[in-house]
């Protein structure tokens, strides 16, 4: 059964209200088996399609992968790009600045990992922390040397989403195609997975004291998000909120908004003219002589 991953987009102009887009839907898949099956299939049809990425040569795809913590950013990227070559394919994740970073506009560190033609990657986190967390944590944007903007100065954020939309712009007028996931869990479904977190020895690694003292900004984040999402959703470069709740429904889904990403650039391996089939057909010949 093919997804309908229209559902998830936001489209441009969306005044978005996250309350309004569910944490949780009907599963894709009807068992355990089920689900493997489906997965197994998105990630055979990925590596075909990374394939043709590369021969093709004309595009390069970014996925960005942005949410609250506990969300299920890692597995979602560990899962559904499990079958694609690692030569064609990057992540990158980006936590606090650097000293050096800091002294540069704040898309710096982050384009400086942009994928090249005929290749996928991964941004785990990306520039939309600047938009994000400084939005929730004005107080950080001092080491930017940029003053402290309050919550309500409109025209600093503004400046912001404009600057992201005239990059994402840019690149997509220059061949790479942008696909950002917002994973929408659940306040309940997060406390939950801390637990596990702390309650399962082989997870406690993954457990922050600072992801709780996060957690105290949850409705702070959620209108930060709403704002971004709002923003920053356009036609070239479109958001996705896809319930995170379910683990499994959050791959499918995330698995199948790629494969129509792919599917709609149309690829096809380079044609070879007469000329170039007779030349291997000469070096064909020769190496079974």
């Amino acid at each position: 059964m093919k997804i309908d991953t229209r559902h998830y987009r936001v489209n441009q102009g969306d005044e978005v209200d996250l309350a309004k887009h569910p944490t949780s839907v009907d599963p894709v898949a009807q068992s355990k088996h089920d689900y493997k099956s489906i997965l197994e299939s998105h990630v055979a049809r990925l590596s075909d399609q990374q394939q043709l990425l590369y021969a093709t040569n004309r595009h390069a795809i970014l996925l960005i992968f942005q949410a609250m913590d506990a969300a299920g950013k890692d597995g979602a990227i560990r899962h559904v790009m499990s079958g694609v070559n690692p030569q064609g394919c990057q992540v990158f994740s980006f936590k606090h600045p650097s000293t050096a970073e800091l002294e540069h506009d704040f898309l710096w560190r982050t384009t400086r990992d942009l994928p090249s033609r005929g290749r996928i990657g991964i941004f785990n986190r990306s520039y939309y922390e600047e938009v994000l967390i400084l939005r929730v944590h004005p107080e950080l944007l001092t080491a930017e040397a940029l003053g402290d903007p309050e919550d309500d100065d409109a025209k600093f954020w503004h400046q912001r989403y404009r600057s992201i939309n005239d990059l994402e712009r840019h690149l997509h007028s220059n061949g790479t195609r942008i696909v950002k996931f917002y994973l929408h869990l659940s306040k309940d479904e997060q406390r939950k997975r801390f637990l596990d977190r702390i309650d399962e020895p082989d997870k406690n690694w993954k457990f922050s004291t600072a992801d709780i003292e996060e957690r105290k900004y949850w409705h702070e984040y959620r209108k930060a998000y709403e704002a971004c999402l709002s923003a920053t959703s356009t036609s070239d470069a479109p958001w996705y909120i896809v319930p995170a709740d379910d683990k499994d429904n959050t791959r499918l889904i995330v698995s199948q908004i790629v494969l129509d990403t792919l599917d709609s650039l149309k690829m096809h391996y380079p044609e070879v003219n007469t000329e170039r089939q007779k030349e291997l057909q000469a070096i064909r010949t020769g190496l079974i002589e």
